[in-house]
């Protein structure tokens, strides 16, 4: 069966044609990178446009590329959220219409559960239940318990910025541009990443909840302390440059603050995760979302000393994609767990 997913939770126009829940036929994503990049993030508005003139192509060019048409689909599975309203309301419109047209059933899927089956979509009867959920992203920082039948229980959440976002501020911050996460990770290697000692979060509560924004204000005032305005200026100058340009541009000082901050990133997520899996009594640690395809993440989750195997996405399944959402509809398929077309955006909508 033969699932066509779209995806404009945010700033990439996806679509992709996924047969059985584990068979990629055509995956095409637009990035919208040129446009947001100068604003130093994703402009919610402007998204919207870029999603308005992308979606008829890239779904088009998803089915020409899987070799079937409309009339060969099993259902259309579509983000409803969470996300930003606006891009969101581009792909329900345009999913609505083509199952209304056609006389296709319409599937709802939440972007988090996608994230999930990104993974799932891949390593498949290699994950053993209960597993743990740790989908780490721009938008996103949560740890889910997911059980057979894919049922899962919130176990943490950030409570204010998400990992990647704190990423691409911190980029912003020291003149590498948007998006800053992919950078950082590449020059993070040249530093030492115990030069300096940041306090990781103690949360009240729930301790199984993030907190970054105490860290990127850290970053904050080690920048106000050590004067580096010459420096970032020289950066913001050479936006788009290699990582071998940006390498001359930023002195070990500098290196060993953005080795320090991922290091802290990364203790941060893989601590919490590691309780988590001995309270749940998880099999299987799933990482996934954007902030997935960082090689200091995927390096430190390999090497710890954690007492179930860790699955990652693909890089190219780590980032939004509609492949990953044509995957999580694979079960709700076989349910029958159709939408109507009352199905909104929901900007807010949780997972569990």
């Amino acid at each position: 069966m033969k699932i066509l997913g779209i995806e404009t939770s945010c700033d990439e126009t996806a679509a992709a044609v996924v047969q059985d829940g584990i068979t990629i036929h055509s995956s095409i994503v637009a990035s919208q990178l040129a446009t947001h990049g100068k604003y130093g993030g994703v402009v919610p508005e402007l998204a919207s446009r870029e999603h308005l003139r992308a979606i008829v192509p890239v779904v088009r060019l998803a089915l020409e590329q899987a070799d079937t048409t409309l009339d060969g689909l099993a259902t259309i599975a579509v983000t409803e959220g969470p996300g930003l309203v606006g891009s969101l309301l581009v792909g329900i419109t345009y999913a609505k219409s083509l199952c209304f047209g056609h006389k296709i059933p319409l599937i709802a899927v939440n972007h988090i559960e996608g994230h999930i089956h990104a993974v799932v979509l891949e390593a498949g009867a290699r994950i053993e239940y209960p597993a743990l959920a740790l989908v780490v992203s721009g938008g996103h920082t949560h740890l889910f318990e997911v059980l057979e039948g894919f049922r899962y229980r919130l176990l943490g959440k950030t409570r204010d910025d998400a990992a990647g976002e704190a990423y691409d501020k911190v980029a912003k911050l020291l003149g590498f541009g948007y998006p800053g996460g992919p950078i950082i990770d590449q020059l993070a290697p040249h530093g030492d990443p115990h030069a300096i000692k940041f306090t990781l979060a103690r949360m009240k509560g729930n301790a199984l909840d993030f907190s970054f924004s105490g860290l990127k204000t850290a970053v904050l005032r080690w920048v106000e302390h050590h004067d580096l305005t010459a420096e970032i200026e020289a950066r913001r100058r050479s936006l788009g440059a290699s990582t071998q340009d940006f390498l001359a541009l930023t002195p070990q000082s500098t290196l060993d603050l953005l080795a320090s901050f991922q290091y802290t990133v990364i203790e941060e997520l893989l601590r919490r995760a590691a309780v988590c899996i001995e309270q749940i009594g998880a099999r299987s640690l799933i990482v996934s979302g954007g902030v997935a395809s960082n090689a200091g993440l995927r390096t430190a989750a390999r090497a710890a000393a954690l007492s179930c195997p860790v699955f990652f996405p693909t890089p190219s399944l780590s980032t939004d994609n509609a492949a990953m959402i044509a995957a999580a509809a694979f079960p709700k398929l076989r349910a029958g767990n159709f939408s109507d077309y009352s199905l909104r955006a929901q900007a807010n909508l949780a997972l569990a």
